[in-house]
């Protein structure tokens, strides 16, 4: 499951930067708090498919299935901070805490929902958990965050994609991050994909490089969600930093039809991991709490006029 493009400049593996052993050196409670947050955000992801491809949202939609994974791991370890994502930010809101029944208001576009259905799922916004949602231009809302981080004082996540992380802008506001010594994770969601436009096409860098030539700790990664966690937790006392998270885009850019199936598989690996932990039981249970929780609360709020 490697694939090796340009040199070694573009390495994606579901094995990129794992450490042996380290699931088991967190409390069963923390893996299984985890696991419950990745079901909720799979789950949720699907069922928005499912009302989706009944014709009952009126704009574009950007789901995060394969890379639920990720806010689920970080909210874990890094909280009380203001966030801000681009599209494909349903995960992100859960994780923080959004309200489910607020999203799905906000997907089908009432008034009720977290934006006021002004959003829509492109621009997540909820200032109840500190979430601002971005204008449209790819790669904004970084610079937004540094003098968010700037002007607030408060510890800040700032979530980019591959794509936007290309974006001119991007450098000067690590680089002004870098030495105001800002208490910024910046996380990079890298699916490899710029809509269809693989990395290799677009450009022969790192943007790890970049971030560690401008004096910014930085690792490069796989989505594995301990791995995540544990890098999360480290860079979080070295604040600014970045964290590149090399993971596989299930579904479209936007939409829900799907180009093939992805390089690797990591929620399977996820509960592959639960086994060998001695939790495959309870995190059976929780596949069926969440899978029912979830699908009652997009029926009660379907069933609103």
């Amino acid at each position: 499951d490697t694939i090796l493009m340009s040199g070694d400049q573009h390495l994606r593996s579901s094995t990129l930067g794992i450490i042996s052993e380290l699931a088991k050196t967190f409390p069963s409670e923390h893996s299984l708090k985890m696991f419950r947050k990745i079901c909720f955000n799979r789950v949720f992801e699907y069922e928005a498919k499912r009302v989706y491809d009944l014709g009952l949202m009126k704009l574009p939609l950007y789901l995060s299935v394969g890379q639920e994974h990720i806010p689920a791991s970080i909210s874990t370890v890094f909280s009380d901070c203001l966030i801000f994502a681009q599209h494909r930010a349903h995960s992100i809101y859960l994780s923080f805490g959004g309200d489910p029944l607020k999203l799905i208001d906000e997907l089908l576009h009432r008034n009720t929902g977290c934006a006021g259905g002004m959003g829509g799922s492109a621009s997540i916004h909820s200032p109840e958990i500190g979430m601002f949602g971005h204008s449209g231009f790819m790669g904004d809302q970084i610079p937004i965050a540094v003098g968010a981080a700037l002007g607030s004082g408060k510890k800040v996540l700032a979530v980019m994609g591959d794509a936007s992380a290309e974006e001119d802008y991007i450098y000067g506001a690590l680089g002004f991050a870098s030495t105001k010594q800002l208490p910024i994770l910046f996380v990079c969601e890298d699916n490899d994909l710029s809509i269809l436009t693989r990395t290799p096409v677009r450009r022969n860098w790192k943007v790890t490089d970049v971030a560690k030539a401008l004096g910014i700790p930085s690792v490069d990664i796989t989505d594995d969600p301990w791995l995540i966690a544990h890098h999360v937790r480290d860079l979080s006392t070295r604040l600014p930093a970045f964290i590149n998270i090399r993971t596989c885009r299930n579904l479209w850019h936007a939409g829900t039809g799907c180009d093939g199936p992805p390089e690797w598989n990591r929620y399977n690996l996820i509960k592959e991991t639960l086994l060998e932990l001695g939790l495959e039981k309870a995190a059976q249970t929780i596949e069926f709490e969440v899978e029912k929780a979830v699908k009652e609360q997009w029926e009660k709020q379907l069933q609103m006029s």
